[in-house]
């Protein structure tokens, strides 16, 4: 959807994709879970697992998916775990109807409540060339 973005991933980036497609095969979701979640978190984090920014962070964001504790998806040690953060987000997307069937941007808005909702789409095709690559590896 709409013009793609693309960056160069480094070991740790390419070790957070791994994680998410292993954490996606783990709770039994397919390859489209697993570019939903490697686009969402290529949007939220650049898949770097960020700690606290300070004044540069979103209220109280971290991890992959820019998850708060606030808001509920668990300890700041959790969230900043690439497993559990992909599977808190994958709970949450299995509680959108028809989420399958959706653009990914409007899958990944639903569960994450972005300020910006449209920002997802522009990681759709390098979230599937990551799952293409190590989906079955």
């Amino acid at each position: 959807q709409g013009t793609q973005s693309h960056i160069d991933l480094n070991d740790e980036q390419t070790a957070n994709v791994k994680a998410i497609i292993a954490a996606t095969k783990k709770a039994g979701m397919d390859e489209r879970a697993a570019v939903v979640s490697i686009a969402t978190a290529l949007q939220e984090s650049k898949l770097e697992n960020l700690g606290h920014l300070g004044d540069r962070n979103d209220h109280d964001s971290q991890g992959l998916f820019q998850q708060r504790p606030s808001s509920g998806w668990g300890t700041v040690e959790q969230i900043t775990d690439p497993e559990y953060s992909t599977t808190a987000f994958l709970k949450g997307l299995k509680q959108v109807d028809g989420w399958q069937d959706m653009p990914l941007t409007k899958a990944a808005q639903t569960v994450q409540v972005s300020a910006y909702p449209d920002h997802y789409a522009q990681w759709e095709q390098q979230a599937a060339d990551l799952v293409a690559e190590h989906w079955n590896k």
